[in-house]
């Protein structure tokens, strides 16, 4: 199959899951791939990525390091791209195989989990924040965008190439917290002020869904309800502006 077909139909979740590939889409998301552990399966390249010096080099470097490139006209490259105005390059790679398993329990244990988060940009940018930020893990509940869709893999900016994220259910989190040792605790605007409650040195920390916040089976299993003080006259922040300062507070 060529790439530039497989690339048409991994924009469809139901063809990333039965591949076990995605795709990665612009100039900096692609550079971040060649220097991470995960080597991609092909890139496509349009002619608009030789407009820039940055993106020279980048055809370089796909050159240096063997990979399998695939030239084609500007007007096919847009049948595959996700953005109005793409750059002309175009990776596909193969999903990491990421485990509960793997993840070593231990003091400063420190796990985000996501309560059907739907916005692709704000799961991108909390990838990113998590793994700037020295969270252990990202745990993607169902209900949450795809992490491997390509604007998730776009706003994470290479976080995802790296970070330990993956799709759990509640059932693993359960058997991942009696192993790890690990305390619940949820964000919600109701819970006590960040900082009125110690945190254990073992934490698992639930963000909720942009509209409806976290389910009532996150709230069942809270060992503590945490909010962000903030001025009355502003109703809520941003879910991954609120997970980003909460996972700055929270840093073992």
């Amino acid at each position: 199959m060529r790439l530039l077909t497989l690339a048409r139909d991994l924009r469809r979740r139901k063809a990333r899951d039965a591949r076990r590939l995605f795709v990665c889409e612009g100039v900096r998301a692609v550079e971040e791939l060649l220097a991470s552990p995960i080597a991609p399966l092909g890139v496509i390249v349009a002619p608009q990525l030789l407009d820039a010096p940055r993106g020279a080099a980048l055809r370089e470097s796909l050159a240096a390091a063997g990979c399998l490139v695939e030239e084609v006209p500007a007007r096919d490259f847009h049948s595959a791209a996700e953005t109005e105005s793409p750059q002309g390059v175009l990776a596909i790679a193969p999903i990491p195989e990421r485990t509960l398993d793997a993840i070593a329990p231990g003091n400063g244990l420190r796990v985000l989990v996501l309560d059907a988060l739907q916005d692709p940009g704000n799961v991108g940018t909390i990838l990113r924040t998590a793994a700037a930020l020295g969270a252990t893990a990202t745990l993607a509940l169902p209900g949450t965008v795809d992490l491997w869709n390509a604007k998730v893999v776009r706003a994470a900016m290479g976080a995802l190439f790296r970070h330990h994220a993956l799709a759990a259910t509640w059932d693993d989190v359960d058997a991942f917290r009696g192993r790890a040792g690990l305390a619940l605790w949820v964000a919600d605007a109701a819970g006590a002020p960040l900082g009125a409650v110690a945190a254990p040195p073992r934490l698992a920390l639930v963000v909720g869904n942009e509209g409806a916040g976290v389910s009532d089976q996150a709230r069942r299993r809270a060992d503590a309800t945490v909010a962000l003080p903030i001025a009355s006259t502003v109703e809520s922040l941003n879910v991954a502006v609120a997970t980003g300062i909460l996972l700055y507070e929270l840093r073992p």
